[in-house]
């Protein structure tokens, strides 16, 4: 995209109309882009025309886009999508791919080495947030990629993303992004352990939360717990996706020979959350623990 098509709007393609893909749809549209909407399903296609948003089932009517989205759910649909599904030769020469989906920085390199000889730029953008956050305009977004690539991606991202965060070369995006959902994810785990602590102290699960929330060990994920009251009501409502994002880190972690050592042990507690019927002694308790304890590394599933 060049700033006279920044300042007018771009053409936009789109794949992964879902969660996340949804609102950012709509705010891309609202900041003046058209976008057309890549979507197999029939029934997507009609909700999306319903909204007033242009779909296709052909991914060569993306190619008068000047710039691509995709954020589909894992790192196989991603591949499927722009590796097995014919989406870099549909693509403009010069267009510009903005990857959204957490997957393996292996797989955002092996994309951008197929994109190439096509004269594609690819971003790989990292994202911390919910819907909400993409429907407000203030989803975090951790930028990977050429400097260039990345102003040129700014106008499209800055319509559902703030702040924006260059993280360095092709690839950070998704590191940056799988260490802050492992973080996450081992806070989770944490305030797990605590309530069981808490339970033994006579302290009720919300009261400690809502008193966490003020205190020097807030968080969001502190934040996240307390709205839903529990923490296991929290693994519950959010349990497909922290598995997803969970089994993505310690896919990767194993990809590239990484030991994520204490944020591994809260993950063991986290995943006692999300797998209640695989708890046992070592993992968190509901009921009043005889005396609470995190697992040792040694006992992480790999």
């Amino acid at each position: 995209m060049d700033a006279g098509a920044s300042a007018k709007g771009a053409a936009v393609g789109f794949v992964g109309a879902g969660r996340m893909g949804r609102p950012m749809i709509r705010r891309l549209a609202a900041a003046g882009h058209t976008v057309t909407v890549l979507a197999s399903s029939d029934e997507r296609r009609r909700e999306l025309d319903a909204e007033g948003l242009a779909a296709t089932a052909e991914v060569r009517d993306l190619g008068a886009a000047e710039a691509v989205v995709v954020c589909v759910l894992t790192d196989a649909q991603l591949r499927e999508v722009c590796l097995d599904g014919g989406l870099l030769p549909a693509m403009a020469p010069g267009s510009l791919l903005i990857l959204h989906t957490a997957c393996s920085p292996a797989t955002v390199e092996r994309i951008a080495e197929r994109a190439a000889p096509y004269g594609i730029d690819v971003v790989d953008t990292g994202v911390s947030g919910g819907p909400r956050d993409v429907e407000a305009g203030r989803l975090t977004l951790m930028v990977g990629g050429g400097e260039d690539a990345v102003e040129r991606a700014r106008p499209l991202l800055e319509a559902y993303g703030d702040p924006l965060v260059p993280v360095g070369r092709l690839g950070n995006g998704q590191r940056v992004k799988l260490l802050d959902n492992a973080v996450f994810a081992a806070n989770i785990g944490l305030l797990a352990q605590a309530a069981a602590v808490g339970e033994r102290l006579g302290v009720p699960e919300p009261t400690l939360l809502r008193a966490l929330s003020h205190g020097s060990g807030a968080s969001c994920a502190v934040a996240g717990v307390a709205r839903a009251g529990a923490t296991a009501g929290f693994a519950a409502a959010e349990g497909e996706f922290l598995g997803k994002d969970l089994a993505v880190v310690r896919r990767v972690a194993a990809e590239l020979d990484v030991d994520l050592g204490a944020l591994a042990d809260a993950h063991r507690v986290l995943e006692g959350l999300l797998r209640p019927e695989e708890r046992s002694d070592r993992g968190v308790r509901t009921a009043r623990p005889a005396q609470p304890e995190v697992p040792s590394q040694s006992e992480v599933p790999s």
